[in-house]
């Protein structure tokens, strides 16, 4: 999960539950006022239609009866002692109708107030029945009945619920809000300060993080920044450490050798020119261990863009450069046919790859080797049918200054200095490939160079 998330659900959670903790008890409450006044508003109605009914003529009263029915938002029944009904709200065919045993009515006849819910097996459903007495000289002179369908309290009820859900949701959309906003510019220097790991990692030595945000992001960035320095500085001294020691060694080197080829040509024994054929031998092996030891040392830097390549293309160039060696060598290279692939790596690096691993299935392969040149999706192979790696030493070759078993065998006919394969590897790793050596299913070595399409 990113940070900016984290922080939106660590914002969001104390959010959420401060809501629900507060809307929940509202809800309840509202719920329990609201029919707790519905309830009032009916016996008060009720009450005040009682004190009223003495005194109104037959007319008046129907008329005040449906005003009472609309103001309370149910059916409003007037009796007389006797529990016939005098006036209906609603029905007015329920005029002389006896409701004395209706037990709102005998209630109210009996002088007391009544309020509960009950079951309306006329109309199926529930009713909140209000009676009061209609009082005249101290007695029970009538009856007032309001009937409430129990739906229109429940309604009221959802109103209110729905109105304090929306206000909820309002509040909790505009938190949210607030906090990815906020969220955002909290997680902003982190992403900021990946960028610039991502952009330091592929070589760009000049990458900088903005020393933004918070107190301890800012010190992170701060920190980077000077590690980006330092690692700056420690690779352009290491690289021109390298590039002057190769200098510095190639002009002894290269005087040592003149002289020692001056004792070849001179008049000297046959032992003292064998002595310096073989130190002529191994100053050629220490020249090429400066040149690989410069290569690996550059290899770790993207100044070699990647580009788009035939793979065909590059192989033939490869068979091209190493076959007059092959057929010296008395081995076989073979080019083979396939399907035009095409992957993405620097160019001078794949030929300098390639001649790493062609170099060395020439010289392991042993005598009258044959060394084939295979393009996959994916991928360049160079097969030989040689002795192949020993198992278990597939990796262990592509460490520096490593010999393999063949090379070893080999003794000194194969001087290599153990860098060829690491300095492939390496080369591989700058345009995002690899490399890698495993026995072939028949024997044989298989050197594959991947090569991202």
């Amino acid at each position: 999960m990113s940070l900016r998330a984290r922080l939106l659900l660590a914002i969001a959670y104390p959010l959420v539950v401060a809501i629900i903790a507060l809307a929940v008890p509202l809800t309840v409450n509202l719920h329990d006022r609201v029919e707790a006044e519905v309830r009032e508003q009916a016996s008060t109605q009720a009450s005040l239609l009682a004190a009223t009914v003495p005194e109104l003529d037959a007319a008046s009263l129907r008329e005040l009866v449906r005003q009472g029915g609309e103001r309370t938002g149910g059916r409003v029944v007037v009796t007389d002692r006797t529990g016939v009904v005098l006036a209906d709200s609603e029905d007015a065919g329920a005029i002389g109708a006896g409701f004395g045993a209706r037990p709102e009515i005998a209630a109210a006849l009996a002088g007391r107030r009544f309020q509960e819910e009950r079951s309306s097996s006329t109309l199926g459903t529930d009713l909140l029945a209000t009676a009061v007495p209609v009082v005249r000289a101290g007695e029970p002179d009538g009856a007032v009945r309001i009937t409430q369908d129990t739906r229109a309290v429940a309604d009221a009820t959802t109103r209110a619920t729905t109105g304090i859900a929306a206000v909820s949701g309002i509040v909790l959309g505009a938190g949210l809000l607030l906090a990815a906003v906020l969220a955002a510019q909290l997680a902003r220097p982190s992403r900021q300060l990946q960028a610039a790991a991502e952009r330091l990692a592929v070589g760009d030595l000049q990458a900088r993080a903005p020393e933004t945000g918070a107190k301890e992001q800012r010190r992170v960035a701060v920190a980077f920044n000077d590690m980006a320095v330092r690692l700056g500085r420690l690779l352009d001294g290491q690289r021109a450490f390298v590039a002057d020691a190769s200098h510095q060694l190639r002009t002894p080197l290269t005087g040592m050798r003149l002289r020692l080829e001056e004792i070849r040509h001179a008049d000297v024994p046959v032992a003292v020119r064998e002595d310096a054929d073989a130190a002529i031998a191994e100053l050629d092996r220490l020249s090429r261990t400066v040149d690989e030891l410069l290569v690996l040392s550059q290899a770790g830097e993207r100044d070699a863009p990647a580009e788009r390549l035939s793979l065909e293309a590059v192989l033939a160039e490869t068979f091209d450069r190493w076959s007059a060696q092959a057929h010296a060598q008395g081995a076989t290279l073979v080019l083979a046919d396939g399907e035009p692939v095409t992957g993405v790596a620097a160019e001078a690096d794949l030929h300098r790859a390639l001649d790493v691993l062609v170099e060395n299935a020439l010289a392991y392969g042993g005598p009258g080797v044959t060394v084939t040149l295979r393009a996959r999706p994916g991928a360049v192979e160079v097969l030989d049918d040689g002795p192949g790696p020993e198992p278990g030493e597939e990796d262990e070759v592509f460490d520096r200054f490593h010999r393999g078993s063949a090379a070893r065998a080999g003794g000194s006919r194969t001087p290599g200095t153990g860098l060829g394969l690491a300095i492939a590897r390496e080369l591989a790793q700058r345009w995002g490939g690899a490399a890698s050596l495993r026995r072939g299913p028949a024997g044989g070595a298989v050197a594959t160079l991947e090569v991202p399409s």
